[in-house]
């Protein structure tokens, strides 16, 4: 392989035009060529020219691809792209169906590829920093994972509802925070916008280590909320991941003298610490950690398995709303 990774983009929409910065910023790696149908919205090309498809990408002999066009187009895309050799970071989720994303799991393995799948709240600095600190064990055993992803409807996205697009963030963050895949779930969904597609779901469910687990998402509130909580034995960890800000609520160890609350045996409140530590942009670690295993290092990439895992779970829970019933995945 060349010292240099030639990479190519398809789609430069709102995420691709992220895509197309980070990738020409980065070391080892040389943005050659960019496809999208629909032209360059944003200006993000410079000199390349626009290509009009994947095969005009695959053409311009790439090492890696980043594929940041609506969900339903990945699998072609992801499939042209594992026969043609080219290591691949498809956008989340991974594809618009199960049997599309399995398809593209065996591909990538069949061909001895790496395909990642853009799960890019793992690579929060609020969330790396609350994960390390509960693998050291600030935080004790862990009981509950609590997520809140709220906000108003994005235009732009048109063929996914709620679910796919924005609890598979949630979903992907917990498993990945209390290193467990869910094991059950049950879900409620809301359709307030007149679209096909639900625009509100809550699920709740239990990981197979245990952790309680309740993700609510919605693009029906006028405040913007990405909130993590992650409560344990000595403590809660609240991950900000809007601003990247980990604060931690320690169980308090004074004695408490006033009588009326001494005869509560729960915790009580301790010392409370925001942490401070490097803030990076987390599409650029996303993309260092994708280039790194396409070199052959160890990563915390997220691989098309995980991909295919978080939307497992996603699935299991549309159909819980569906049925109205918990569903063991």
């Amino acid at each position: 392989m060349a010292e240099v990774l030639r990479a190519g983009l398809l789609g430069v929409g709102m995420m691709g035009r992220h895509h197309a910065r980070v990738l020409r910023e980065l070391d080892g790696v040389e943005l050659v060529a960019i496809a999208d149908p629909g032209g360059d919205p944003h200006a993000v090309a410079g000199d390349l020219q626009i290509l009009p498809d994947i095969d005009a990408l695959i053409g311009a002999g790439i090492d890696i691809a980043v594929v940041a066009v609506p969900t339903r187009f990945h699998e072609d895309a992801a499939l042209k792209l594992a026969a043609a050799g080219v290591h691949t970071l498809v956008e989340k989720p991974i594809a618009h169906t199960l049997e599309a994303g399995q398809r593209m799991v065996d591909a990538f393995a069949a061909a001895g590829l790496v395909g990642a799948v853009g799960h890019i709240e793992r690579f929060n600095p609020a969330l790396q920093e609350a994960r390390r600190r509960i693998e050291a064990g600030e935080l004790g055993a862990v009981y509950q994972v609590a997520t809140r992803r709220q906000g108003t409807f994005p235009a732009r996205i048109a063929d996914v509802g709620v679910a796919k697009d924005l609890a598979s963030h949630d979903v992907d963050l917990t498993a990945w925070v209390v290193q467990s895949d869910y094991e059950r779930v049950f879900a409620q969904t809301a359709f307030k916008s007149g679209r096909e597609y639900e625009d509100m779901i809550t699920i709740t469910g239990r990981t197979k280590s245990g952790v309680i687990v309740n993700n609510i998402v919605n693009w029906l509130s006028p405040m913007k909320e990405r909130v993590t909580v992650v409560t344990g034995e000595k403590g809660a960890f609240v991950a900000d991941t809007g601003t990247g800000d980990l604060t931690f609520y320690a169980n308090g160890t004074i004695p408490l003298e006033w009588e009326s609350v001494s005869s509560f045996r729960g915790v009580s409140e301790g010392d409370v610490t925001r942490y401070a530590f490097a803030k990076r942009e987390p599409l650029r670690v996303e993309h260092e950690n994708f280039r790194d295993a396409v070199l052959g290092q160890d990563t915390d990439v997220v691989t098309m398995e995980q991909g295919q895992r978080t939307l497992t779970v996603v699935e299991a829970a549309l159909q819980s709303a569906r049925a109205g019933d918990s569903v063991v995945i």
